[in-house]
């Protein structure tokens, strides 16, 4: 039984979708026995093969302190490596291994699949509505950066 939390505002509501789709990220990693932050860097490392720790704190949006200890943990687990190029040893590129993207292949259709039962409710013309509205709102809002 789904409790009801009572009147929300729209930004309320938007919050509440987002958590819902975060949770549906968190499961589907957790499942792989993987912290969020390990499966983020590894997506980046699918996309952005050879970075440098320097390169994933900033996506990452944490200091290279974190980024070394959530490194570790996915080189003891064989997920990723680390190659010194060019044969400066304090210059390491970070690569996912073939284990590595095995084990998040497939996040992208489970997100599609967590949208899609989000809006399941909705019809194509109220979800082409809502879509309307969302870039109506967001027209004006600062772009996020990629860092």
């Amino acid at each position: 039984m789904q409790r009801e939390f009572g009147v929300r505002s729209s930004l309320q509501l938007l919050r509440w979708i987002g958590w819902a789709q975060r949770k549906a990220a968190d499961d589907w990693i957790h499942e792989r026995g993987i912290t969020f932050e390990q499966g983020f860097v590894l997506g980046y490392l699918e996309e952005e093969p050879g970075a440098i720790q320097k390169d994933i704190a900033r996506m990452t949006r944490t200091t290279p302190a974190s980024v070394s200890s959530i490194l570790q943990g996915l080189e003891r687990r064989g997920l990723i490596e680390r190659r010194t190029e060019g044969g400066d040893e304090r210059s390491k590129r970070v690569y996912a291994t073939e284990a590595g993207l095995e084990l998040i292949a497939g996040f992208e259709d489970a997100m599609v699949a967590a949208d899609e039962s989000i809006l399941s409710p909705l019809t194509e013309a109220e979800r082409d509505q809502l879509e309307t509205l969302l870039k109506k709102v967001t027209a004006s809002l600062p772009q996020p950066e990629r860092p």
